[in-house]
């Protein structure tokens, strides 16, 4: 038993504790698996070789698939040149070499040489392959919560939904939202390109303007968006944009664009849907860019539509047209019920083949 330089005793280490600090010393812990899988393909060689009736050549594809989906990229190559080596010792062993032998060996150094090549690649990013994954779904689930609406006062309602190209979950679409007090401002955003190619813009893109716009005032937010992308230099450094700042007090709104698809607003008085068309350039394209706002003020009943150009646009189609179908959709669908509307409407309208991103804002 040991004592703490203030007097008090310390317990001595645990058997579990001292064999985990003589394990780490004789085997750091990012070696252990590189360890048991170089074992795993010794064992499976030497079974080949001992028993080549029961146990066939392929059975050292087992480690290797394994060690593809968990080493990193500084030990996978090595791995990857041991069972070969290992293979090419094997192979003169077998009691029956015939042409169906020839090809399963021809094939497994194959699959030796894709994954090396692919170990070589996943070098540039330094982690392994569910490592590697893991941190894109945790990327994607962040600008999914980015888009999360905040906890809105009773007489309010809003609901946005997203979907991109071919299914995929990255998309060149997304939205971004954030609540000062009794004011809501969100951003609706399209990024060149579509599916996953515009994923990684999005990426980044989701990060740095939902940090903008909780930080900026509403009339700040597309002109720093701007900038902000003006200094990337992107090849395909460009992207649509509709802002929202919305009081939720009194129900004044300001609309600003970005080269965006018009907002569109219901009166409950008339039951009809207009558009609104602000304007302003695409973010990403002219440098120093002011947007300028159209406001008005929603009242009892009232609902505003924020969308992305994939709800309205196709090869064979103009945009307006476009907008004219996505409202007729609208008062049909939401006649009487607001609640799951955008995802009514998303689900109904849009081009399958592009990002789609829609915002529902009802006021009770």
């Amino acid at each position: 038993m040991t004592a703490h330089p203030d007097g008090r005793a310390a317990s001595a280490p645990s058997l579990g504790q001292r064999f985990e600090s003589a394990l780490h010393g004789a085997l750091p812990r990012d070696s252990r698996l590189f360890a048991l899988l170089i074992a795993m393909s010794v064992t499976a060689g030497v079974l080949i070789w001992q028993l080549p009736v029961f146990v066939p050549l392929t059975a050292i594809v087992v480690p290797l698939v394994v060690a593809n989906l968990m080493l990193g990229p500084r030990q996978l190559p090595w791995f990857v040149v041991l069972t070969l080596l290992i293979l090419a010792v094997l192979v003169p062993q077998q009691p029956d070499i015939n042409g169906q032998t020839a090809v399963n060996v021809v094939i497994l150094f194959g699959l030796g040489f894709i994954i090396l090549l692919a170990s070589f690649r996943r070098s540039r990013l330094g982690v392994a392959g569910l490592q590697g994954e893991s941190m894109l779904v945790d990327l994607r689930d962040r600008i999914l919560r980015q888009g999360g609406i905040p906890e809105l006062p009773d007489g309010w309602y809003a609901a946005s939904e997203l979907r991109s190209a071919g299914g995929t979950p990255f998309a060149g679409d997304f939205v971004v939202t954030a609540r000062n007090g009794d004011r809501l401002d969100v951003a609706v955003v399209d990024v060149s390109g579509k599916g996953a190619g515009a994923g990684t813009r999005a990426l980044l893109l989701s990060g740095a303007l939902g940090g903008l716009l909780g930080a900026l005032p509403p009339e700040e937010f597309l002109e720093s968006a701007n900038a902000f992308l003006m200094r990337q230099d992107w090849e395909e450094g460009f992207a649509s944009a509709v802002h929202l700042s919305l009081d939720l007090v009194t129900g004044t709104y300001a609309i600003r664009s970005a080269g965006h698809p018009p907002a569109a607003l219901r009166v409950a008085g008339t039951g009809r849907w207009s558009v609104m068309e602000a304007e302003g350039p695409v973010l990403g394209l002219i440098d120093g860019a002011t947007y300028e706002p159209v406001v008005g003020t929603m009242r009892r009943g009232d609902a505003l539509l924020l969308y992305t150009d994939g709800m309205v646009e196709t090869r064979h189609r103009d945009i307006m047209l476009g907008v004219d179908k996505m409202l007729g959709q609208a008062e049909r669908l939401l006649r009487g019920e607001f609640d799951g509307g955008a995802k009514r409407i998303i689900e109904a309208i849009g081009s399958r083949n592009d990002d789609r991103a829609l915002l529902l804002v009802h006021r009770r």
